[in-house]
């Protein structure tokens, strides 16, 4: 039973797509929507779920997917029949590499941001016919990263900013086909992307002071404003930005 002031969704009966749902956020919003009845798909880009053995992915369906194939989008979203809910989550900075090169920069725009525009886009028709309460929605995972600069992984930042411009752009868009896009900006999340972090305490500390509550956030955090964009309860929030970040944006 949930404890005291706690909040729990419904969405027995929804289907929803999260990809990137096998680790860190994605995981943690598969999760939560499979917590609340919904008959959750996830994408990973290993070939099958036992390439994650030390992840649970029993819960889902399985579907291999890297958003940087357009081929490998377009197959995904032609099997799928009916959708309520997308959460474009899958994404990675390439640290190690180097995003100011030009080809590491289009990597970073290919992977965070024209993926998820290329299966937002050919999932309209399923979305428009979700009988959802409140709506179809789609959830676009960014990143604080969308509002400052970021001189270690500029091309992540970049597409991070256009991921949350076209939220906006789908939002108007799609508002007569009853589809609310909205975005979720996390701070910094404890996740395996961040983890390397730990290794440079300097880094960690420098971000960590950027965010009033000096902590990182945990996935369920992330996950349960992804849930309540996607619920009824938000039924007239379309084209934001739902910010998770500590205070971040405030200080």
């Amino acid at each position: 039973m949930p404890g005291r002031n706690a909040v729990t969704f419904d969405f027995s009966g929804a289907t929803v797509l999260v990809t990137g749902g096998t680790s860190g956020i994605g995981h943690a919003v598969a999760t939560a929507f499979a917590d609340a009845g919904a008959a959750v798909t996830v994408t990973g880009t290993r070939p099958a779920p036992s390439d994650y053995p030390d992840v649970a992915l029993d819960r889902f369906t399985y579907r291999t997917l890297d958003t940087r194939d357009a081929d490998a989008v377009d197959r995904l979203a032609a099997g799928i029949t009916t959708l309520d809910v997308l959460v474009n989550n899958a994404g990675a900075n390439f640290a190690g590499g180097d995003e100011w090169d030009p080809d590491g920069f289009s990597a970073a725009l290919a992977c965070n941001v024209e993926g998820a525009v290329r299966l937002t886009t050919r999932l309209r028709d399923v979305l428009r016919a979700s009988d959802l309460p409140g709506g179809a929605s789609v959830v676009n995972v960014v990143s604080m990263t969308a509002y400052r600069s970021t001189t270690i992984v500029p091309g992540y930042s970049a597409a991070k900013a256009a991921l949350l411009a076209m939220t906006r752009n789908f939002a108007v868009h799609w508002v007569g086909d009853g589809i609310r896009v909205n975005a979720v900006a996390p701070g910094l999340v404890a996740t395996r992307m961040t983890a390397p972090m730990h290794d440079w305490p300097e880094l960690l500390d420098a971000e960590l002071a950027k965010a009033a509550m000096d902590r990182m956030a945990t996935p369920e955090e992330v996950a349960a404003a992804v849930c309540f964009l996607s619920s009824s309860a938000s039924a007239y929030t379309t084209g934001t930005a739902f910010a998770v970040d500590g205070g971040y944006l405030a200080v």
